[in-house]
């Protein structure tokens, strides 16, 4: 029983947190460490990232746009709506500016925010794919943390290849999902916890229901394949942890 409620309170982490991360933070310093990858200096410094970015953010924008803040190994990805780009902009260099930040990803969207009801679907689907994980049970949930902004999954951790598609593929065949982004950092399968390979892969995938052509970019140029499920487009941030 009581394994069974700490699994549940691990899947519910990311829900609680939503667009607010100072709500799961007293939580997560005790529950998530026992299984986290990251050192415990990293997980620290990431909820450190994350509360000081959404205060700034805050102070500045008040009501007038909506973020996601979340940090993974010193990572952060940016979601939600702002009015323009100049905000859009103007966020990120915000983030960049906070210290230990090493990487910024912009998935802000330009236009109105969205609406209550959209962003408790975005909870759902993000419960939905994290039970799932769960049921699968090929990896611990603490390895993956799962984000979903209308309807696009993110998926950001410390895994291994075989987890990783692991990840994609229970995520992308999740109902509600429209398609899925890969912010993946890559270790050995006999590798310690900690020992992170020199490559980081950042690429989306489309839902179950988006057939199409796979696309794979980098530095060098463009590479096409094709799948039989849907679209694959590799955004390139390859050598960088």
């Amino acid at each position: 029983m009581k394994k069974l409620g700490l699994t549940a309170l691990l899947v519910l982490l990311p829900t609680l947190q939503g667009c607010f991360p100072i709500a799961a933070t007293g939580v997560g310093v005790g529950v998530a460490l026992v299984d986290d990858r990251r050192t415990s200096g990293a997980y620290i410094e990431d909820e450190g990232i994350e509360l000081k970015a959404f205060h700034r953010l805050s102070e500045r924008f008040d009501m007038s746009a909506h973020f996601n803040v979340t940090s993974y190994n010193r990572q952060v990805l940016l979601t939600g709506e702002v009015a323009d780009q100049a905000a859009k902009e103007e966020a990120e260099k915000i983030v960049r500016g906070i210290p230990n930040v090493k990487k910024v990803y912009n998935e802000l969207t330009v236009g109105g925010m969205s609406a209550l009801a959209e962003r408790s679907n975005d909870t759902y689907i993000t419960s939905k794919v994290k039970m799932r994980f769960v049921d699968a049970n090929k990896f611990s949930i603490t390895y993956v943390r799962v984000v979903t902004e209308g309807g696009v999954v993110y998926l950001l951790g410390m895994v291994t290849r075989r987890e990783a598609d692991d990840a994609v593929e229970i995520a992308r065949t999740t109902t509600g999902v429209r398609k899925v982004v890969k912010l993946f950092g890559y270790i050995d399968e006999k590798s310690d916890a900690g020992n992170v390979k020199d490559k980081n892969d950042a690429g989306t995938l489309k839902g179950k229901n988006d057939a199409g052509t796979d696309k794979d970019k980098n530095d060098a140029g463009t590479v096409k394949e094709k799948s039989s499920v849907g679209d694959v487009k590799d955004k390139g941030d390859v050598g960088y942890i």
